[in-house]
């Protein structure tokens, strides 16, 4: 559960540092860090006993989601 909050919290720090920094559009160091880390968390969720009452793959499919978006977030800044 700690790291669905981690992963939750990478992605609120993305669409906030999307908002207001456009200066590492370029390399993007913010995005790629926040990027490892959820991969990481992934992982380790992947790796966790099934026996979490559903939470687990929940959590499991929300990094998921956030891996995709921070992924989609440096595919556009990129462009632009």
């Amino acid at each position: 559960m700690r790291r669905s909050i981690v992963a939750a919290t990478a992605t609120v720090a993305f669409f906030l540092g999307c908002a207001t920094n456009h200066a590492y559009a370029e390399r993007q160091p913010r995005m790629r860090d926040a990027l490892v880390h959820l991969e990481s968390a992934l992982a380790d969720l992947r790796a966790a006993s099934s026996d979490k009452g559903g939470h687990r793959a929940k959590a499991i499919s929300l990094t998921e989601q956030a891996i995709a978006s921070v992924r989609e977030g440096i595919q556009f800044d990129n462009r632009h």
